[in-house]
């Protein structure tokens, strides 16, 4: 056995990968000596702790099929020695020959979307608290100034109807500014009437439902702090929206109409003798007879 020299002690210190070579070497030439423990060089998965005490893992780099359920088998053990609870696995489609894989290994679909799969696995031997799906998502935006400026409230898109704009032109224009989502008006699902508002003036306040064409958010910078898509849940789930009586109407609102056959009004393009144009709201449910594809704005 040699001991270090002098010149060995002034040596470059070795890489860990250089030791876990030396060691190993040193191990299988001297089976006289009691055998370390080798070091094993096992990669982890790349995550995120989410606010829950769990982990969101997004894999967004090729990876080997061949190595992938060993990298997870060696991530899920770290993750439960850290104590974590809720794994989340974001698959993008390109990377869906890793699905057999993850699934083998405990977890399960949580929802899917056009471009991803996202899989979940409960790790502690507790009562699964991994929410379920969220169906229905909404528009929400945190303003710069204003009331709500600081407050960390997410709202919807909200503005003011320009002279001459219909109420449904007004809506498709207000999501387009604040956030970059192109729409298709579906309904008003409900109007607030309040006085001495604005100059002492009466007000109106429409909450209008639009289809989405794109989910691809670009805020407005000069009004718009933060903008996203939330789940409906969520969002009437915040303190400031339980607090405030319309606000809370308006979100359980939101949220029957998500569930339930609640229907709102929805907007009849007319025209007078003279050829101008206005809309007519009505609720169509138990009338859409009178409703055909041509009028249709």
């Amino acid at each position: 056995m040699q001991f270090p020299t002098k010149s060995m002690k002034s040596a470059k210190p070795a890489s860990r990968r250089e030791i876990v070579i030396r060691i190993l070497s040193y191990d299988s030439i001297s089976p006289s000596l009691p055998k370390r423990p080798c070091l094993d060089l096992v990669e982890l998965l790349s995550s995120d702790n989410d606010s829950y005490g769990g982990v969101v893992v997004k894999i967004e780099q090729p990876v080997d099929p061949k190595i992938f359920p060993s990298l997870l088998r060696a991530s899920i053990s770290q993750w439960r020695q850290q104590g974590k609870t809720g794994v989340w696995i974001k698959l993008p489609i390109e990377h869906a020959n890793l699905v057999e894989a993850t699934v083998k290994e405990g977890f399960r679909y949580h929802h899917a979307e056009p471009d991803y799969l996202m899989l979940v696995c409960w790790l502690p031997e507790t009562t699964d608290t991994i929410p379920r799906n969220a169906s229905h998502r909404v528009l929400v935006v945190q303003e710069i100034s204003g009331k709500f400026k600081g407050t960390g409230v997410w709202k919807f898109p909200t503005g003011v109807v320009n002279e001459g704009e219909d109420i449904c032109t007004a809506a498709i224009r207000e999501v387009k500014e604040e956030t970059g989502i192109d729409t298709e008006f579906v309904e008003v699902l409900a109007f607030r009437q309040s006085h001495k508002s604005f100059f002492t003036k009466s007000d109106l306040l429409f909450i209008c439902m639009l289809k989405p064409r794109n989910f691809d958010v670009e805020r407005q910078n000069s009004e718009i702090e933060a903008a996203q898509w939330m789940p409906i849940e969520d969002y009437a789930a915040q303190p400031f929206i339980q607090k405030q009586e319309l606000f809370n109407y308006v979100a359980k609102i939101c949220l029957s109409k998500s569930e339930t056959n609640y229907t709102g009004f929805s907007p009849l393009a007319t025209t007078t003798g003279s050829g101008k144009i206005s809309y007519l709201y009505f609720n169509n449910q138990d009338a859409k007879h009178l409703v055909t594809s041509d009028n249709q704005p």
